[in-house]
């Protein structure tokens, strides 16, 4: 495997800080810029990852660098999140230890983009799968939605969180994510109705503007121009780099991933939009009789638009802004509300409209994402949650931010020196105490039930009689004047009356992160949160569905008296049950920090930083993490690295690691105070003596390798020399073999040339006599030959004069018996002659009787004549020309051949009937028995739904196979084969409807002569068997759908639990096949199929409607079945084109 970077392989600065000397604050700071600037952002205190955020992308994120810190341990590898994230998912899945991580920082620090770091790699190490990958899509796309509604741009970060957000990861045993719990605490909504010069309010307004279509906006009565409402600030309208059209895409589609229906998303934007409606409505002070003023809205046209969003009455809602009523008891009083109260509610209602959808968002992200198995879970939490905020001026929102981090920061220092503590006893190295600043003091001082100052708010707003910030503070100077870390200009902690750093209206508390002025103004009234009942049961009466759950206070069956808890009390118990879900966790903790001020890269402003370290207490870790030792390593890891340092340990220790260990520190003279054993580890007290061993390490490496080159040379020089040496031998091998070759081949050359010379000579000397013995042949030959001749030609002589003899005879009698021939054919051609003439003169005298008589017959008869003959040459002609261009003998070859004559209309159609009549005949001849039982059942099908049923055009040219399972060769389905007697007609997978939600489910269905089956598609086991006499008949739609009813017969034994609903693509062969079944039972009528757009289906005790219509399914081109309420099934079918 390749060798990786160590934690103390080639540092820059220090890796972790535990191991920093000296050890200051500036020493602190230098080795965290000295490590920015070398793009090294993560830096350790201990398990602590400091990360610094660098304002550009880094190569820092590659599927590379997940594998190659995945499975590896802590401290192995260079500082990086993913260290800590894998540590983090190992021990919860090795281990069974629940964990959580948790991102502190103040806003621009890159907290959000650690967490999704965080959660993007335990995606992308877990197990694999559909549904798996479903669960991690989910939990990923869940951020874009929270970001859009609950982040905005601040002067700090362009794209700050607004709100804390605590996120619990649920996982089997195996490691692999069922699903999350998300929880948020205290969202910002003040930014709804006002922000901070240069800052935006959330995200999604801008992103609906710029990126919803044209028709959408005009849906919502929303207009581009951000200019138009007065929620939306209009200096930093637009931020650089941020594209809000492309961004509320992104949303709209992780939205759907989550399992938010279209439905859901349009009710939200609605709301968004009322939002934004309900900034520009203006109001103007009317006088009363009374003297009194009475609040009235300007301009209708906003308000009407909202309502009509909100399907509100206008007069309602009006009302609610001008008049208030207050209840006591049995007695309502109804108050006026002037402009600045007016102004009040409707900024109320705003924040408390926003609030509450975000909250409904986060409640509904949590039901689709939930775990749905009931079994216990491993759990990985994430916090992402603001961090300390020291403003120029500080309200009531920093101080509960400030509260949050001072409980963070408690748990943070019991849990590290409980860590601490667990691993010495665990080690069996003594315990000592270690002095820290405990900030419980500070806890208290703000939470206490009875004298903290969240009570004493809450007290306050309780209380009757006038109530103001001022009165409050006076409470406060009364009460807290005497603790350490409370100081007001009363308070005696202050050092003087007159200091002018500390106003009239404010109080200051030390936090542990140092001292902060709040400015109580404001304090009572956003604890209040007060939503007047007028509005909320205004928004009650809204015709929205989603108005209504976010309002349900505002129902007149439930109404309370009784105020409602204040936002302070609220978040104290959201951060007391934070804190005790933590205690239960194991703690991993990431400190974000940002580098300046001016979001910039390459810029390490220093004083930032600095402020940053002091809040966040990283000094204080550093402090508690070496206060006992400083650094501790595994035995064998520590044996593996240091083992070259001493001869004895060195190439190899062969007894146990830790003796290993004693003997490498007792050669090495290190002194005993300096170290301790443990069990499993080595814990070694100061940076000093590990730097010592690393120093003895490096040298050793640079002797080790000056070892190692020396070895490898020679070695080298020696291959060289036996690679030479074998090469030489095989050159003189080869040279010996040449010399040899080429001296055989010159003697066997030498060799043939003498045998050729001497078979040359011998066969010369034969030549010679052949020769001699062939002319004495021949001499003799040629005698006899000569003599031969002689006499043969004699004898030719004599045969050739009998012969001239015998040819004079044979001609003379040719010429006597040709004279005789010509003689008798002279007699027969003058014979013949006078026969002919006769014979002509008698055909002429025959001629001329005949045509006498055809004058006097023609005269009466010879138009019908012609006529009959005409008529019978066309008619020949026709039948001969049919005969050379009859059609092919395909019974589905509609061409004919034009007739030529109109007269000819009806044979022309007879024949051409009698002649396709032919040749189906014909074409039947050739059909099987089971080729026939198939075009009965198209013939069926086309006389069940022919014209009846859009589907079944597009099933004319599928053919019925009939088991398209294939269920009695399928060894699958073995079991469901031997479970059924009968022979199978029809095995196919269908869905059965779920009443309950509209969704289908994978069955086997299964047609034999007597029942229908429905079996489970993984197990095989027998879901239901219904006999066909039990069927009443069948419902279809008219539309292209597959689905279909089978209805049974009342008061049969199948049904008790309903009919059946069911989903198929082969609809027109099922129903078909049902049909004939039933058509062929002569015990009952044959089975009923009804057609229509619109049937009732019986569910056990309940009729349900089941209604088809034309649109847009959401899984494309089938059909999708939704369920409307408990009485209607809707199913959206594809508009045929």
């Amino acid at each position: 495997m390749e060798g990786k970077a160590s934690l103390l392989d080639n540092m820059i600065g220090v890796g972790d800080m535990v191991l920093l000397e000296p050890l200051s604050e500036d020493s602190f700071l230098e080795n965290l810029k000295k490590r920015f600037d070398h793009n090294e952002i993560y830096t350790y205190i201990g398990s602590v990852v400091i990360s610094v955020n660098p304002y550009r992308s880094l190569p820092i994120y590659t599927p590379e660098k997940v594998e190659e810190y995945r499975n590896r341990n802590f401290y192995e590898l260079s500082p990086h999140i993913y260290a800590l994230a894998d540590e983090a998912y190992r021990s919860l899945r090795d281990q069974d230890k629940d964990q959580c991580i948790l991102i502190t920082g103040e806003s621009g620090a890159g907290k959000t983009e650690a967490s999704k770091l965080v959660m993007s790699y335990v995606a992308a190490v877990c197990g694999k799968g559909q549904e798996v990958n479903k669960v991690k899509e989910q939990l990923l796309q869940s951020n874009p939605v929270l970001e859009a509604f609950g982040n905005a741009k601040t002067v700090r970060n362009d794209n700050s969180s607004r709100f804390g957000k605590y996120m619990d990861i649920e996982f089997d045993f195996k490691g692999d994510p069922l699903g999350g719990v998300i929880s948020n605490y205290l969202l910002e909504k003040s930014r709804v109705v006002k922000q901070p010069r240069g800052e935006r309010n959330f995200h999604v307004f801008y992103q609906l503007l710029s990126g919803a279509s044209d028709e959408t906006l005009k849906k919502l009565k929303l207009d581009r121009d951000v200019s138009k409402y007065n929620y939306l600030c209009l200096d930093s309208a637009s931020v650089s780099g941020v594209d809000d059209a492309a961004n509320f895409r992104t949303v709209r589609n992780a939205m759907q991933i989550v399992g938010f229906m279209e439905d859901e998303v349009q009710s939200v934007l609605q709301l968004v939009a009322a939002v934004l409606k309900l900034g520009n409505i203006e109001f103007k002070p009317e006088s009363r009789s009374n003297g009194l003023d009475e609040s009235r809205v300007k301009d209708k046209n906003d308000l009407k638009e909202m309502c009509e969003l909100l399907g509100i009455e206008q007069s309602v809602l009006e009302r609610a802004f001008s008049y208030r009523t207050v209840e006591a008891k049995s007695e309502k009083v109804s108050t006026t509300l002037n402009v600045a109260q007016a102004y009040y509610a409707r900024d109320a209602l705003a924040k408390n409209l926003y609030s509450r959808l975000f909250s409904w968002m986060v409640t509904r992200i949590n039901g689709s994402i939930k775990a749905q198995a009931k079994t216990r879970h491993k759990v990985m939490g994430v916090l992402d949650i603001y961090g300390f905020e020291i403003f120029e001026d500080n309200s009531f929102e920093q101080f509960i931010i400030n509260y949050c981090n001072e409980k963070l920061q408690q748990i943070f220092i019991e849990l590290t020196l409980r860590e601490e503590q667990e691993e010495y006893i665990r080690e069996g190295i003594e315990w000592t105490n270690i002095e820290y600043f405990n900030n419980a003091v500070i806890c208290d001082l703000m939470e206490n039930n009875q004298n903290g100052i969240l009570a004493m708010l809450d007290e306050e707003c309780l209380r009757p009689g006038t109530v103001t910030d001022e009165t409050f503070l006076d409470k406060l100077n009364t009460i807290c004047a005497e603790h350490q870390h409370f100081e007001s200009r009363l308070s005696k902690n202050s050092k003087f009356l007159t200091d002018h750093s500390l106003p009239h209206n404010c109080f200051r508390i030390q936090h542990y992160a140092g001292k902060v002025l709040y400015r109580v103004e404001g304090f009572v009234d956003k604890n209040n949160d007060l939503l007047y009942r007028d509005l909320s049961q205004a928004m009650y009466k809204a015709n929205h569905n989603l108005i209504k759950q976010l309002f349900p206070e505002g129902s007149p069956a439930k109404i309370n008296l009784k105020r409602p808890p204040t936002a302070g009390f609220q978040f104290k118990a959201s951060v007391g049950t934070l804190m005790r879900n933590l205690q239960t966790k194991n703690p991993n903790y990431i400190r974000c920090i940002k580098p300046n001020d001016k979001k910039a890269s390459h810029i390490f402003t220093e004083s930032l930083v600095c402020h940053q370290v002091r809040y966040l207490g990283l000094m204080e870790n550093v402090r508690v993490r070496r206060a006992g030792y400083a650094f501790r390593q595994a035995y064998e890891a520590c044996l593996e690295r240091y083992k070259m340092l001493c001869k004895k340990t060195w190439p190899h220790w062969k007894g146990p690691a830790r003796q290993g260990v004693e003997v490498l520190m007792a050669d090495l003279k290190v002194p005993p105070e300096e170290y301790s054993y443990g069990r499993s580890k080595i814990f070694i007290r100061n940076p000093r003596t590990l730097f010592f061993l690393e120093e003895r390490r490096r040298q050793c490496l640079q002797d080790l390798a000056a070892l190692i080159q020396k070895i490898y040379r020679g070695w080298k020089c020696r291959r060289q020399f036996l690679l030479m040496k074998k090469s030489q031998v095989v050159v003189a091998a080869w040279y010996r073999r040449y010399a040899q070759e080429k001296k055989y081949k010159k003697i066997k050359h030498a060799t043939t040339v003498m045998q050729s010379y001497a078979r040359g000579w011998q066969a010369r000397k034969l030549l010679r006599q052949l020769k001699h013995q062939k002319r004495c042949e021949e001499a003799a030959t040629t005698i006899a030959a000569y003599w031969h001749g002689t006499q043969a030609r004699t004898e030719l002589r004599q045969l050739k004069e009998e012969a001239r003899n015998k040819h004079a005879v044979s001609v003379i009698w040719a010429g006597w018996q040709g004279t005789k021939a010509r003689r008798e054919l002279r007699r027969l051609k003058e014979e013949a002659r006078r026969k002919h003439a006769v014979a002509v003169i008698w055909a002429y005298w025959q001629g001329l009787k005949v045509r006498r008589e055809y004058r006097k017959f023609f005269r009466a008869n010879a138009g019908r004549k012609i006529y009959n003959f005409t008529v019978q040459r066309i008619i020949q002609k026709y039948f001969l020309n049919l005969r050379k261009n009859l059609p092919s003998m395909s019974p589905i070859d509609k061409s004919w051949p034009t007739r030529p004559y109109s007269f000819l209309d009806g044979v022309h159609t007879e024949l051409r009937r009698i002649f396709h009549l032919w040749r189906c005949k014909k074409y039947r001849s050739q059909f099987t028995e089971e080729k026939k039982a198939v075009y009965e059942e198209k013939l069926e099908a086309s006389e069940l739904f022919k014209d009846k049923k859009a589907l079944y055009p597009s099933s004319v040219s599928q053919s019925f196979k009939g088991d398209y399972l294939e269920i009695n060769k399928n060894p699958k389905y073995q079991k469901l084969h031997s479970a059924v007697d009968e022979k199978v007609l029809l095995a196919d997978t269908i869905s059965k409807i779920n009443r309950a939600n509209g969704k289908g489910t994978p069955r086997i269905f299964l047609l034999t002569k007597k029942s229908v089956v429905l079996a489970d598609q993984k197990t095989g086991q027998v879901k239901a068997s219904v006999p066909l006499l039990d069927l009443a008949s069948v419902s279809v739609s008219k539309q292209s759908d597959g689905f279909f009813a089978l209805k049974l017969k009342e008061g049969s034994a199948s049904a008790v639990k309903g009919d059946f609903l069911l989903s198929s693509e082969r609809l027109i062969e099922i129903i078909t096949k049902l049909y004939r079944l039933s058509a062929a039972n002569a015990e009952r009528v044959p089975l009923s199929v009804d057609i229509s757009d619109e049937f009732l289906v019986q569910f056990k005790n309940d009729k349900v409607c089941v209604k088809f219509i034309q649109g847009s399914p959401r899984n494309g081109n089938s059909a999708s079945c939704k369920r409307k309420n408990n009485r209607l099934l809707e199913v959206s079918v594809p508009s045929t084109p």
